[in-house]
């Protein structure tokens, strides 16, 4: 039995122009967004948003899928701001406190689990089976060729995938919550953290 590679499991065939595409051929977009405290809301606010999030959802006529992302909060960025910080502070008295909320900052996050959550919106979309072209992206027969025509066929289809985005963006922006929607780099970064988590421990490299 010959051995599968990881990449044939991934649905994913490519990732441009903030779309992404799946090996059958249809669409998604992601939008970030973000959270609220609905714990420190009022009885009255709280029913609100929750009639707010209800007449978004019935104002849906296709699905759409919300994903929460938990990840262990990774302060390396954050400490080797700091030790540039200290390494630039003239005044003796400062690098000593620099370094001690450095190290406070470090005890602090080793002994504690500190979780980062992360909230998208995927957004599909289906194009009509038509005629499939050799890129894996529908086309038309007609006297333009096949990269012609999947290119037409891409961008009709990215108008449709944009009505939707532009149905949810107003939608949950009702409820209080802001929407932002993801580019191409911003895309695949979340789905090569999401398939090498490993990585999120590897050393930050040196300038």
């Amino acid at each position: 039995m010959t051995p599968q590679s990881s990449q044939e499991f991934v649905p994913i065939k490519e990732v441009r122009d903030g779309v992404i595409i799946l090996k059958d051929g249809s669409m998604r977009s992601i939008l970030m967004t973000s959270s609220l405290n609905f714990a420190l809301k009022s009885g009255d606010e709280q029913q609100a948003l929750i009639f707010q999030f209800q007449n978004f959802l019935n104002s849906l006529d296709f699905t759409v899928q919300i994903c929460v992302q938990s990840r262990r909060l990774d302060i390396r960025p954050y400490v080797a701001l700091l030790e540039n910080r200290q390494k630039e502070q003239t005044n003796d008295l400062m690098k000593v406190q620099t370094k001690e909320y450095i190290q406070f900052i470090k005890t602090f996050t080793d002994n504690t689990n500190i979780m980062t959550k992360s909230f998208f919106i995927v957004i599909p979309y289906s194009p009509a089976k038509l005629n499939m072209g050799k890129n894996g992206i529908f086309s038309k027969k007609g006297k333009k060729t096949d990269k012609q025509a999947a290119a037409e066929n891409f961008e009709e289809n990215r108008t449709q995938l944009e009505q939707r985005i532009s149905i949810v963006e107003s939608g949950i922006t009702r409820t209080g919550v802001r929407a932002v929607r993801l580019g191409t780099e911003e895309m695949i970064e979340i789905f090569y953290k999401l398939f090498n988590p490993g990585d999120v421990e590897k050393p930050i490299p040196l300038e």
